[in-house]
């Protein structure tokens, strides 16, 4: 039988741990600098205990090893850390990047990570390919245990990268991403541009009423493209900066984003609170529709959305995570007429549980109020 393994992921942590007085055997250290606590280290066996790229002193190193310890040490070169504890944060991702500076994105981590992956891709290096595997177990570990320490039901909303800022559906996913945030909602996307970002947007001012969201809209639709890259990314600084998020309203417009570096030419967008970067694309689709435990809203799409589409129709009609969850389509005209896959889907289902749960509108807050209605189904006694 597997027993799950304790990790310690920060130092407050540990301390925490040790004032407890737990024993550091079997357990998990990740990119800790631990040489402060030789002491500790050196008082406790270290049997079958793991250090993931961490720092200890001379001593505390060979008592480790004499004791039965592990350890997975950094590669060198990387400009990413492979045993990261924590999902990303935007401030993180774009550490660098100076609003208003012209080119300065090309100086943010996010950016030097991208271009350190491009040059990868153009040889086959066992190292660097481990490297990014761990990079993304680690992400993987960290966005359950995140999904793990609170209710987050999460609903997924999928689209195009390409909507304009200054397209009328802009704005009602924008508004799908207040309302959903605003009746207890999660809102999961893939991280980039267009109806992602609209997406998070309104999740990020839910605590804001609809005229800070206009005033918002129209000062992103000054940059209504990803290119250039400075003003797109300046005017996303511009509404956070016109709008910080208040660390009492932080749980309330929390959004989770799910991107990857495969895209890394679409930098991520501004508003999502927490960030799974990843940089095997695969990992990442397969997430992103995972976590959409209470629905997944697909908005306006091309290839991409419709690949995404049929990916959550086999894990739903394989019930391949031991549920079903809505599939719900925005834009009636577009998904039975432009792509015509509302129909095909609704065939498909036919005879399946989730045909209960499949629907499609143009109304936002008929759209909540499915997804709402799922949940009660899921919940009764709430």
């Amino acid at each position: 039988m597997i027993e799950q393994r304790h990790e310690i992921e920060t130092l407050a942590e540990l301390d925490l741990h040790l004032l407890s007085g737990g024993s550091l055997e079997g357990r998990v250290f990740q990119e800790l600098d631990l040489r402060g606590h030789t002491a500790a280290l050196l008082r406790s066996p270290l049997t079958n205990t793991l250090f993931l790229g961490c720092q200890l002193e001379p001593e505390a190193a060979t008592h480790a090893n004499a004791t039965g310890a592990l350890f997975f040490p950094d590669l060198p070169d990387l400009p990413y850390s492979m045993y990261r504890g924590a999902l990303y944060s935007v401030e993180e991702l774009y550490e660098g990047y100076e609003q208003g500076v012209a080119g300065s994105y090309e100086q943010a981590f996010d950016c030097r990570v991208y271009r350190h992956y491009s040059e990868s891709r153009k040889v086959s290096d066992i190292v660097e390919d481990l490297a990014q595997r761990i990079h993304d177990h680690a992400i993987t570990n960290a966005l359950e245990n995140w999904l793990a320490e609170g209710e987050h039901r999460v609903a997924s909303v999928m689209g195009g990268h390409a909507l304009s800022r200054a397209d009328p559906m802009y704005r009602t996913v924008a508004k799908l991403g207040h309302e959903l945030t605003l009746a207890g909602f999660c809102v999961a996307t893939g991280g980039g541009p267009g109806a992602m970002e609209a997406s998070h947007l309104g999740a990020y001012l839910a605590s804001r009423g609809s005229q800070e969201l206009e005033e918002a809209l129209a000062v992103l639709a000054r940059a209504p493209g990803m290119l250039p890259t400075d003003a797109w990314l300046d005017a996303a600084f511009e509404v956070r900066k016109m709008y910080p998020l208040a660390p009492e309203h932080e749980a309330r417009c929390r959004s989770i984003a799910v991107p990857t570096w495969l895209y890394g030419h679409e930098p991520p967008n501004a508003f999502a609170t927490h960030v799974a970067k990843y940089f095997d694309n695969s990992v990442r689709e397969e997430g992103v529709l995972a976590i959409g435990m209470y629905g997944i809203v697909f908005a306006p799409g091309s290839a991409g959305t419709i690949q995404e589409i049929f990916q959550d129709a086999a894990q739903n009609h394989y019930n391949t995570y031991g549920h079903v969850s809505p599939m719900v389509f925005l834009g009636k005209k577009y998904w039975t007429e432009d792509k015509p896959v509302y129909p095909l889907l609704e065939k498909l289902a036919a005879g399946h549980d989730y045909a209960r749960w499949l629907f499609i509108s143009d109304d936002v807050d008929e759209i909540v109020e499915h997804l709402k209605a799922y949940t009660k189904a899921r919940h009764p006694g709430e």
